[in-house]
């Protein structure tokens, strides 16, 4: 599950993870010379751009793909691979710093520990992540095609964690943190061209499709795209149904 990313498909046609991060980043609101760490930091751009702010950072991921291309991209950061729930560092941070990322851990109450542990006293916990109702046309439909196609799908390969406000505020208050700010919104969010919604299932959904034949897969994904079309596709782009959680946490 380490080498499971295309970063370069990520880097060429998913970059406004990136980008929507950028205000993340004004959230975040980072001095100089603070000790933040970058938990899910794909392949480095807001890593980049903390470390431009003079901020020293530290860069984490999953994925040795993405760490591979963030190594490439910015050799003067330290990335390395980690899993978000074996986080090992101790009161060693001013902020931890997650765009994008946590809606991949299942095992929230673990990552919410690790982080905290990782903070100094009074340190600061900043994320957005997909919230409850992301992506749910999308992944319905493809959930939909694959028992239409006699798949025997299977609910643990559904790869996301998708909270409400209450559930994950709720979860960070058990670890520790007083959550000063919890927010849930939309964010309809455009997919690059004619294949924008393919390139996100195969980006993104992969897990979706495990151990299902590759004619199958392509299937499912081609209804999904004709039964989407009507609500998801308009002058000649897909737009993708974004729900965000963001929440602001300090360790007192």
């Amino acid at each position: 599950m380490t080498n499971n990313w295309n970063a370069n498909l990520y880097d060429g046609k998913h970059s406004f993870v990136s980008t929507f991060g950028n205000d993340l980043v004004n959230v975040l609101a980072p001095e100089k010379k603070e000790k933040i760490l970058d938990l899910g930091c794909g392949t480095g751009d807001l890593a980049n751009r903390l470390y431009e702010l003079g901020v020293d950072v530290t860069g984490i991921d999953q994925s040795e793909n993405m760490i591979h291309q963030a190594i490439n991209k910015y050799p003067h950061i330290p990335f390395n691979v980690h899993n978000a729930i074996k986080l090992d560092y101790m009161n060693e941070f001013d902020a931890v710093f997650s765009n994008a990322t946590l809606h991949w851990v299942k095992e929230a109450d673990e990552a919410l520990h690790c982080i905290y542990r990782s903070l100094k006293q009074g340190g600061r916990f900043v994320a957005e992540f997909g919230g409850k109702g992301n992506v749910q046309l999308i992944t319905s439909e493809i959930i939909n095609q694959l028992k239409s196609l006699n798949t025997n799908y299977k609910e643990e390969n559904f790869p996301w964690y998708f909270p409400s406000i209450g559930e994950y505020s709720s979860l960070m208050e058990k670890s520790g943190f007083r959550v000063t700010f919890a927010q849930h919104f939309d964010r309809p969010t455009a997919l690059e061209g004619e294949n924008g919604l393919r390139n996100w299932i195969t980006m993104f959904a992969g897990n979706m499709f495990r151990n299902i034949d590759e004619d199958i897969q392509e299937a499912a994904i081609r209804n999904a795209e004709n039964n989407l079309k009507e609500v998801l596709y308009s002058n000649g782009s897909w737009t993708a149904d974004y729900k965000r959680i963001r929440v602001v946490g300090i360790k007192e």
